[in-house]
């Protein structure tokens, strides 16, 4: 796939959607940490849930210690793998009042030092929460960016590093969410819905659907 294709394609995602964001409910850089914390394996509308439940009692580091091991699982026990997730947590917030007065790091090293926070959840957080255009390649980007032709890869990380590479400056900071939307709802992992995709004249995969 060449430069002006690529150009086209997130020209017209944006078109569609000049103001993308995370389907996850936050208002402060430790909700969406947190979120994203519980979101592994779970839909984004079972973790909005769950916070909804969470943030009004507990929304910051220390409230979230104050409530303890068992009354933070009793929040967030509709969400799958909820008792690792609610350990996770409670470390992250731990080591975020030792180490970090309370606050979510702004380094790609600090985040990832974090229980159960990867690659991929430091990207998230450093693109929305503090606006660097990193990418975060999930499951959804990962298939969207091979399949289209836009970064092809082996791995995330090979995939991510194309896209930093190839996608245009003036589209990076949000290229992530639109890439996730993309597969969400168009670019579908069995079944995808070429028929009414926008970019489907730019994308490159060669075993098109109707739909």
């Amino acid at each position: 796939m060449n430069a002006q294709k690529r150009h086209e394609i997130f020209a017209r995602l944006r078109d569609h959607n000049p103001e993308p964001t995370t389907e996850l409910h936050w208002t402060t850089p430790f909700e969406l940490l947190a979120a994203v914390l519980l979101s592994a394996q779970a839909t984004d509308v079972g973790v909005n849930k769950a916070t909804a439940r969470l943030f009004p009692v507990a929304n910051t580091p220390e409230a979230i210690l104050a409530l303890g091991i068992d009354g933070l699982k009793a929040h967030i026990r509709t969400i799958g793998l909820y008792n690792t997730k609610a350990e996770n947590l409670m470390k992250t917030c731990r080591i975020l009042v030792e180490q970090h007065g309370g606050e979510v790091p702004r380094t790609r090293q600090a985040l990832e030092a974090l229980p159960g926070v990867g690659r991929k959840t430091a990207n998230v957080i450093l693109n929305t929460a503090f606006g660097e255009p990193t990418i975060a390649v999930d499951t959804h980007i990962f298939r969207v960016a091979n399949r289209t032709g836009i970064a092809r890869g082996k791995d995330v990380v090979e995939v991510e590093r194309k896209l930093l590479r190839h996608v245009p400056r003036e589209f990076r900071q949000d290229a992530h969410h639109w890439l996730i939307l993309h597969g969400r709802y168009t670019c579908l992992a069995r079944k995808p819905r070429c028929g009414s995709c926008i970019i489907e004249d730019l994308c490159e995969y060669p075993d098109k659907t109707e739909l």
